[in-house]
């Protein structure tokens, strides 16, 4: 018989509909961290289940935060516009929560929060595999997005994302922060042929994380 605890969750009304919160909770948080999914899957993408599962115990909350066209079943995400209302009020109420709170996600979620984390109370952004650009269309760039997200930003980027790789980049202002991983999908799939292994990449991915967030507060 398993003893795992089931994960608990709430859910939070926003313009676009409900979006759902998972905690995984610290015995004596220092921070909480938001992490939002990306456009074409949910919170079960192994970099956020990974930091979900290793941060507490650095005494980082982890709330892992489903989108509304998430929990009610669609497949594809809405328009940035929507994503945002469906984001805020999650944030907000994070926010209330005593402790700091740093905002993130992978990929589309990366956007969301730096468009909107420093109006939502947060202290600082993760962003991971943000989508720099469409595949093979450099010139289309959301660079303006994290440069101009107004909090301390950390990038976590793969050397082989097709949206974009760490030598892509602009020059980062001040307070932003680029963590390259050296093999790795936009997903942060290590290819069985790599010299590191997937367990290796997603102890670097949490290591980074938790190191700047707890940094940051």
């Amino acid at each position: 018989m398993s003893t795992t605890e089931p994960v608990p969750t709430e859910p939070v009304p926003t313009e676009a509909g409900e979006a759902r919160i998972s905690y995984h909770r610290a015995a004596e948080p220092r921070a909480v961290l938001a992490l939002g999914h990306g456009a074409g899957g949910g919170i079960e993408a192994r970099d956020l289940v990974a930091l979900a599962g290793r941060l507490p115990a650095r005494g980082i909350t982890v709330a892992l935060v489903e989108q509304p066209w998430r929990v009610a079943g669609k497949k594809l995400g809405p328009a940035p516009r929507t994503l945002d209302l469906g984001w805020r009020p999650v944030a907000e109420r994070l926010a209330g929560q005593g402790v700091p709170l740093v905002v993130g996600g992978r990929s589309a979620g990366a956007r969301v929060a730096c468009r909107t984390g420093a109006r939502t109370g947060a202290v600082g952004v993760v962003a991971l595999a943000f989508p720099l650009h469409p595949p093979g269309k450099p010139e289309k760039s959301r660079a303006e997005e994290l440069l101009e997200s107004g909090l301390p930003t950390l990038v976590v980027q793969s050397a082989a994302d097709p949206f974009g790789g760490p030598a892509e980049f602009p020059e980062l202002p001040a307070g932003h922060e680029l963590v390259a991983v050296p093999y790795g999908s936009h997903g942060f799939e290590v290819p069985k042929r790599a010299p590191m292994g997937q367990d290796e990449v997603l102890d670097l991915i949490c290591s980074a994380v938790g190191d700047w967030v707890l940094r940051l507060v």
